[in-house]
């Protein structure tokens, strides 16, 4: 495949595509350099002159990931290099960047993993189909038939893919349904994460770097929200680049491309995959160079900026106001007519699942306090309430507890209001609503660990269960009050971006000439804190704002999906409570000794503090039920081909069977290859074995010949098979009871069954093993005389002579193991050999293993 890219992508190629991301950078810098020296001003103001915002209730965690992992396991993974699967020990760390490892011994001892990936901008899918409507899309003109095999061949009917529009795809697959939707929800969580790669709390960097990405593609008329925005400022500047970069190459390069569609398809994505990892190489290393020579000038300007932030200020106000004159008559014209009709359907499309999703984040947080409590109190108290709040703690970044949640809010749907105002994809609102859900169930996690510790060392562990029910209450209390604070807010934001790309779009035309008249209204000192193009979003975004404020404003006066108005303020609710913020976080299971939950360890070393020196399991580990996990090392799958895909059903009710055996003969050894030229021998002609019960006392009377006997047994499937041997192989066993001991039939079915899987029904089994029976009884009966007194002889010689060792080949027993006509004589008083089964009498005898070879 090598050659493949490189083909396509020779030196000049890439000296073209170099050529082009150095000058996507290169007018990205300059809007940056400006957007930075504006974002610093803009902070140095909120410090000085102090900002408003309604206070949380809830305490936050500042490190909630430390010493932790979030998942590991075993899946497979396809290898584009030699199409095969492969087992993969798989490990999520806090970093949500999926490592894979050849084995889980590998990944404990600390050896370099195969893998990294990244997740941003990836989608996880769970379905072949839904993979190839995605695919089929990528090279234009080329479209799949109906149908269609796709160009690779899932190992299992369980796959999970990671889909990127640029870079490489990653296939694996598992063998269970509980499998695959774990696996989901935590490549779903590692997703949801690494797309939110801004750090928040970088009040410069960030909100240059988004204004300088949104100013830059609104340059190439570009307005609305973007789906690629995702991920660290490198991997956005790539997808910036890749933007227009990837279809140019795309429209070159696709109708070169030869051989059958499914073939096309695989090496157009060998080549994105190249063309992409070039350009993040770029983007990166260009991306911090820009950085660093911003933060060398952010001392100056600093200081510049508290000597002269009055004038500035002043200078600020006073051109907004011309341009205010300018642009108002407009935008309210524009406003009135496009986009005031639309703000309920909007903010009610937006409200509707996001307060669904809220709403399910209490529950799930109110369920689980509710288990802790019932848990504590069936299993003693304070000595389980550690192992329980450890795992309570970690709730929030447990992505299958999460799950219905999330779910909720996948729900929002835009369609109809999309064209309208240009919003490519509801799945950026879906993901930052995701994201807020999760750090409020953390907030409400760690205040209810605070306060029931604060509590526990107060009062004592007295009345367990009223202290946890108060501190369940207040926290419920806090919890509504932000949720009801922070959706509004989200419901602001998302109406801005919704709607300010679109009168920004119908404005510019009329108002972006007259915009450089106003620079001259500006200081020179200050034009450098002062740009006109951010002051006319500004003007747009004044004009706009009252409206939204009101809307969201009465839905909360209606009191619908349960919002708080804004007079209701609980900020000196609790005064104290902030004070716990700066209190370390509670380590439950050194506090009360509490063992850590199973799977709760992942064997790689802390790097980030924690309790203990490893790090703690968010996800516990996902074990087959009754085995365990399959393919620990690294071992190739078998072919496809081999695999069965339909036969599910088959192959569940044969692992059933298997698992029952188990349970009665106890854990099987592994197999191994028959080497021995006996193993062999037993292999070509197959051995059944029958153990048909006789009593000690009997021993003495079996016959232990070694003459062949000829005869017939059908098996289950209706075929007949000759037999050559019989042999009776006598075992000392001490007695047991009736209730411990097994008939004939019944061992006999479960080795039958063993070696023949596909039987349908037990008593198809009965059948052939009652024919099998009753054949071999009237071949031993037809024996002629010389056969009985051989037989008689034996059993002379047997009874003056001590008990025979066991027999150990075909070849030194051949008695049949039924009653014989030599025993007619005997007492009635005692037992009788061989007589369960034949007669229809059942004594209370023992085993005796009968080995019917089968020719």
């Amino acid at each position: 495949m090598g050659d493949v890219v490189s083909s396509h992508l020779d030196e000049g190629r890439r000296e073209v595509i170099t050529a082009r991301t150095r000058a996507v950078m290169k007018e990205f810098s300059d809007v940056y350099e400006q957007q930075y020296a504006v974002a610093l001003f803009n902070s140095v103001r909120y410090e000085i002159e102090g900002g408003g915002g309604t206070q949380s209730q809830l305490l936050h965690r500042k490190d909630p990931l430390a010493g932790r992992s979030i998942f590991s396991g075993s899946l497979f993974q396809y290898l584009e290099e030699n199409r095969k699967w492969r087992n993969r020990f798989v490990s999520v760390p806090n970093s949500y960047n999926i490592s894979l490892y050849e084995s889980k011994t590998a990944h404990e001892r600390g050896l370099h993993s195969r893998g990294i990936i990244n997740c941003a901008g990836y989608k996880a899918l769970t379905s072949i189909a839904e993979y190839m409507e995605l695919i089929n899309t990528s090279l234009p003109g080329i479209k799949a038939k109906v149908g269609s095999n796709p160009f690779i061949k899932c190992a299992t009917e369980f796959p999970l893919i990671l889909w990127h529009p640029y870079a490489r795809h990653h296939y694996f697959c598992v063998m269970t349904e509980k499998e695959q939707k774990k696996w989901h929800a935590v490549l779903q969580d590692c997703v949801r994460h690494s797309n939110n790669g801004l750090p928040e709390d970088s009040t410069v960097q960030t909100p240059a770097f988004t204004d300088s990405v949104r100013l830059h593609r609104q340059a190439k008329g570009h307005y609305g929200t973007w789906d690629m925005m995702c991920g660290a400022p490198p991997q956005i500047l790539a997808n910036l680049v890749m933007e227009t970069l990837h279809p140019e190459l795309r429209s070159v390069i696709a109708p070169r491309l030869r051989g059958k569609m499914q073939q096309r398809q695989r090496h157009w994505m060998l080549i994105s995959d190249a063309l992409y990892k070039q350009v993040l190489s770029q983007t990166t290393g260009q991306y911090e160079a820009l950085v660093e020579a911003c933060e060398a000038q952010t001392a100056p300007l600093d200081a510049r900026l508290r000597t002269d932030m009055d004038q500035i200020i002043a200078s600020k106000e006073h051109v907004s106001g011309k341009m205010r004159a300018l642009v108002l008559p407009k935008a309210e014209q524009l406003l009135r007519t496009n986009v005031q009709p639309y703000i309920s359907s909007i903010l009610e499309a937006l409200m509707e699942p996001t307060s669904r999703g809220f709403s399910e984040v209490r529950e799930v947080f109110f369920g689980e306090l509710v288990q802790v409590s019932k848990n504590s109190l069936n299993g003693g108290g304070k000595d389980v309430l550690g192992d329980q709040m450890e795992r309570l703690s970690m709730l929030a970044f447990h992505p299958v507890k999460m799950q219905s949640s999330y779910e909720k809010v996948e729900q929002l749907n835009l369609e109809g209001l999309q064209q309208r105002f240009d919003v490519a994809n509801p799945s950026v609102f879906v993901s930052r609503t995701q994201i807020l859900m999760r750090e409020q169930m953390d907030n409400a996690v760690y205040t209810f660990e605070q306060l029931l510790n604060q509590s526990m060392e107060t009062q004592g562990g007295d009345d367990m269960c009223k202290t946890m029910q108060r501190c369940q209450d207040r926290v419920l209390k806090k919890y509504d009050h932000d949720s009801s604070t922070v959706r509004k807010k989200f419901f602001r934001e998302a109406l801005l971006q919704i709607i300010i790309p679109y009168m920004l779009k119908q404005l510019s035309p009329s108002c972006s000439p007259e915009l450089p008249r106003f620079k001259e209204l500006i200081f020179e000192d200050f034009a450098r804190f002062l740009l006109v193009e951010n002051m006319f979003e500004e003007v747009v975004l004044q004009c706009v704002s009252k409206d939204i404020m009101m809307a969201v404003k009465e839905a909360a006066v209606q009191r619908r999906h349960n919002l708080y108005r804004d007079s209701i303020i609980l900020t000196n609710s609790d005064p104290n409570l902030h004070l716990l913020e700066e209190t370390p976080q509670v380590d439950w299971a050194t506090k009360f000794g509490g063992d850590e939950p199973e799977g709760s360890v992942d064997g790689g070393v802390s790097k980030g503090g924690g309790s203990g020196s490893r790090r703690r399991q968010v996800v516990s580990m996902i074990q087959l039920d009754g085995a365990p996990l399959p393919f620990e090392s690294c071992l190739e799958v078998p072919g496809v081909d081999l695999i069965p895909e339909e036969d599910t059903e088959e192959s569940e009710s044969i692992e059933e069977d298997r698992g029952e055996d188990e349970e009665d003969l106890g854990p099987l050894e592994e197999p191994m290859s028959p080497d021995s030229v006996t193993e062999i021998r037993d292999l070509i002609n197959p051995v059944v074995k029958l153990a048909p019960p006789v009593s000690e006392e009997s021993q003495s009377t079996m016959t232990n010949g070694t003459e062949p006997t000829t005869g017939t047994v059908t098996s289950e499937d209706g075929v007949q098979e000759d037999v050559t041997h019989v042999t009776t192989m006598v075992d000392h066993v001490p007695r047991k009871s009736l209730r411990d001991k097994m008939s004939t039939q019944t061992m006999v079915q479960q080795l039958i069954r063993s070696k023949k899987q596909e039987a349908d029904e037990e008593h198809q089994d009965e059948a052939a093993i009652k024919n099998a029976i009753e054949e071999i009884e009237i071949a031993v009966q037809e024996e002629d005389s010389e056969r009985i007194a051989k037989v008689s002889a034996a059993e002379s010689d047997h009874e003056s002579s001590p008990a025979p060792p066991l027999a150990s080949d075909s070849s030194s027993h051949n008695d049949s193991g039924f009653q014989s006509p030599t025993d007619v004589g005997l007492d009635e008083a005692e037992p009788q050999p061989i007589t369960n089964g034949l007669d229809g009498e059942d004594k209370v005898i023992d085993p005796v293993e009968v080995e019917v070879v089968l020719a």
